[in-house]
């Protein structure tokens, strides 16, 4: 081993250490220490290396460069045009993403990271069947792949086609059954089929998993509220309040459920509330004859008014 390979390994060892440690402006420059020597810049996983780093910083604009570099060097490598379309996807630029995604399979068509982020970049484009047609591809590739079992679910539910969301969804218990997103899921697919006790048994299980995912809670009160069982709706979304302080639909939600037990001051709390939070709610506020008789408050009038929002 010749002196520069050996400085050029040395930095990037460095660079590794740092990145364990999640110091990744230290790590960025040992690796750019490696990049300086003539055998570094023509080093593919270097550069991948470095591309990737820049993505994590969201310095996309250098990420692409580098990814740029790989492919001037070989332009059949999947990777680089992978981390491409990741860049163009994590700035939403779908369309691009998907042309970059479709390259990288064309080169390599077991890629399964490829498939996925082609079917989650469909979906966010509304092109559901397409977004269908990769996730069972992903399936093919990986078929304990949890994810994309919980995102094709997901889109059979979203397309109200709900006993194959159920099917689907089973399938991803199967392999973590205490996932609080798949139970979730769960919960939503067995309402819409009309199963409620099971679909509260699900929600339950979900907050019991992870009781800072707030619809969660919102979608096992709202059940509560279906049922006039008004003191439990609220009960629950004061539990998820207390784990969510800061996810304003709680708050609006709760402000609903109050009212139904002529508890308006607390329903005007919460709704001051929610518009700190997020100052959309006003429009809401205005068109929902729910919460018609808080207006009526005087307080009510005073604190909207003076905003001149209402």
């Amino acid at each position: 081993m010749n002196n520069k390979t050996y400085m050029i390994n040395n930095y990037k060892n460095i660079a590794e250490k740092f990145k364990e440690e999640n110091q990744l402006l230290k790590a960025l420059k040992f690796y750019d220490k490696a990049y300086s020597y003539k055998e570094g810049n023509r080093d593919v996983e270097l550069l991948l290396d470095i591309a990737l780093l820049h993505d994590e910083l969201e310095n996309y604009t250098l990420a692409q460069e580098k990814y740029y570099e790989v492919l001037a060097i070989n332009s059949e490598d999947a990777r680089a045009y992978y981390g491409l379309a990741v860049l163009y996807d994590n700035q939403k630029k779908y369309l691009k993403a998907i042309d970059y995604y479709k390259k990288a399979i064309e080169i390599n068509p077991n890629y399964d990271r490829a498939y996925f982020f082609l079917a989650n970049a469909y979906d966010e484009i509304k092109e559901k069947d397409k977004a269908i047609t990769y996730y069972k591809k992903v399936i093919e590739l990986q078929p304990e792949d949890f994810w994309a079992y919980v995102n094709l679910g997901s889109i059979y539910e979203e397309l109200n086609k709900n006993e194959l969301a159920l099917e689907i969804m089973k399938k991803a218990l199967e392999i973590i059954p205490d996932q609080y997103m798949a139970l979730y899921n769960m919960g939503v697919i067995l309402k819409k089929l009309g199963c409620n006790s099971e679909a509260v048994c699900y929600y339950k299980q979900a907050i019991e998993k992870n009781p800072h995912y707030p619809s969660s809670f919102l979608n096992l009160a709202v059940f509560y509220k279906e049922q006039k069982n008004y003191k439990k709706a609220i009960e629950v979304i004061s539990e998820g309040i207390k784990y969510n302080l800061k996810t304003d639909f709680l708050y609006y939600n709760r402000a609903c459920f109050y009212v139904h037990e002529n508890l308006l001051e607390h329903s005007l709390n919460d709704l001051i509330k929610a518009v700190e939070l997020y100052p959309g709610f006003i429009k809401y506020i205005k068109e929902d004859d729910e919460l018609n008789p808080v207006k009526k408050l005087k307080e009510y009038k005073e604190i909207f008014n003076n905003k001149e929002r209402l």
